[in-house]
């Protein structure tokens, strides 16, 4: 050997003394805690025992008006038609479209044990209101779509961070080695992606083994899913195994490069999903009274049931996170209903009623509701002012939303934290986005303020300076 055999110190102890003395160096770092695993994905230890292991978000995308869904308000019904006197026009977006107070034109009616008031558009959900625990109080720094579901999905108003589900699964890992560990459902009705796409469910500056796995709406949900037609399984096993020794042998001259490692590991999880995710997506293996529970079949719904019922599938299979964007792009194609708030809302939740139903329903008859959480919310709230317009509307809210959580730990049938009369703004124990995301975080088993990432030169987290755990919801 001469002096440009050994690349690296590392290296001159795998091939020295017959590779004696990397033995040692990796028995060292074992010792020690420094050796760490391969595998970045391996399911790891929170700070402490969480209630749930994973969750499902159904994000409703556009901004629930949160005085048409949960938040009854009946002096905004007496105030109907009133100016709000020294009311800000530059709250929403559209100032120059700012209308009087307008009522709910649903129906509210007390449900379940604990008497939650719910509007007419959820007969089905309303029958859980029991297992589920609301935050009234919900605030946020942008009215606009793009920073705000930036915002709600990682922390900040911009671009560029890592969303929720990519710091669980960079602190929790993955309990399959099968599937990805972090899936995204968009809405599949030609309706485009939410505001800023991509970047919702991306990993930010964490490796990017950790980002979202989008499953496409139509055809087969990931790409080169099945093997080339024209080779067999022994042959792919060849092809794999000589590319996993050169992708080892280029990794062993870049010790540390987490990116390397992870395009190395995906590879491998490809080869496997070849097998084991045809199967986790055949919704139709399911008995026919599951696939109704669900409203699988129902032209109104079948969309979202069956992204429902697969969500079921992949946390039952040891997916970590699942998040389901119910409406596309913008306006009529979301809940975002600038025009006819009754026509967009009685829509989109005739979409979602059922198939979420059947969710929590499925789940909880499978006991794994008990460490499975849910979580229902858009990117903020809507005004209890009309938007003018043929059909009166409602403008964007960012100071006040409505978000429910059930499951995974959470006390049901409560309501945390109170909008003022109208429904206007956060009023009493104002929860912001940060607190939000603290509190999902401790139902995982993290202090969020230790989940950290090290990124030029900063230490960085989900909750940034912010972020107190909502405790009164907590079973």
């Amino acid at each position: 050997m001469n002096q440009t055999d050994f690349h690296t110190r590392r290296h001159w102890l795998q091939k020295a003394g017959a590779g004696f003395g990397g033995l040692g160096l990796a028995s060292v770092l074992a010792d020690e805690g420094l050796l760490g695993t391969t595998d970045p994905l391996a399911p790891k230890v929170a700070h402490f025992p969480g209630k749930a292991k994973s969750v499902i978000w159904l994000f409703i995308n556009g901004g629930p008006s949160q005085v048409d869904t949960w938040d009854y308000k009946p002096e905004l019904e007496k105030m109907d038609g009133k100016e709000l006197k020294g009311f800000d026009k530059n709250t929403g977006f559209f100032a120059n479209s700012v209308g009087p107070l307008m009522k709910s034109p649903f129906e509210f009616t007390p449900r379940g044990q604990c008497g939650k008031m719910v509007s007419s558009i959820f007969p089905k959900l309303g029958e859980h209101v029991d297992k589920m625990a609301f935050i009234h109080s919900g605030y946020t720094e942008s009215n606009n779509h793009s920073p705000a579901l930036f915002m709600m999905n990682s922390g900040l108003p911009r671009m560029g961070n890592p969303c929720l589900g990519s710091w669980v699964t960079y602190g929790l890992g993955s309990e399959s080695r099968d599937l990805p560990a972090f899936v995204v459902m968009s809405d599949p009705l030609n309706r485009g992606l939410p505001k800023g796409a991509a970047a919702n469910w991306g990993a930010g500056f964490l490796p990017s083994v950790y980002q979202g796995t989008w499953l496409k709406p139509k055809g087969d949900p990931i790409d080169n899913l099945n093997r080339p037609a024209h080779m067999d399984d022994a042959q792919q096993t060849r092809q794999l195994a000589l590319l996993k020794k050169l992708n080892g042998g280029h990794l062993e001259t870049r010790p540390g490069d987490a990116e390397l490692e992870a395009r190395i590991k995906s590879f491998e999880l490809a080869y496997r999903m070849q097998t084991a995710a045809p199967k986790a997506f055949d919704i139709e293996q399911e008995p026919e009274h599951i696939k109704k529970l669900y409203g699988i079949g129902e032209k109104r719904c079948d969309h979202v049931a069956r992204q429902c019922l697969t969500a079921r599938r992949m946390v039952e299979r040891g997916v970590r996170f699942v998040q389901i964007y119910s409406g596309g792009m913008e306006n009529q194609r979301s809940w975002d209903g600038h025009n006819d708030i009754q026509g967009n809302h009685s829509q989109f939740a005739g979409e979602t009623d059922t198939p979420i139903a059947g969710l929590l329903s499925d789940l909880e008859q499978r006991g794994l509701l008990k460490d499975t959480l849910v979580i229902w919310g858009g990117e903020f709230g809507r005004l209890p002012l009309s938007q003018k317009s043929q059909k009166p509307g409602r403008d964007h809210n960012p100071h006040c939303f409505t978000t429910w959580m059930a499951g995974g730990g959470i006390k049901g049938g409560v309501s945390y934290g109170e909008s003022d009369e109208i429904g206007h703004h956060a009023a009493v124990d104002k929860a912001h986005v940060n607190d939000i995301h603290a509190t999902i975080l401790h139902q995982l088993g993290f202090d969020h303020e230790k989940l950290t990432y090290t990124h030029n030169g900063r230490r960085f987290r989900l909750t940034d300076v912010g972020g107190n755990v909502i405790k009164p919801i907590l079973a």
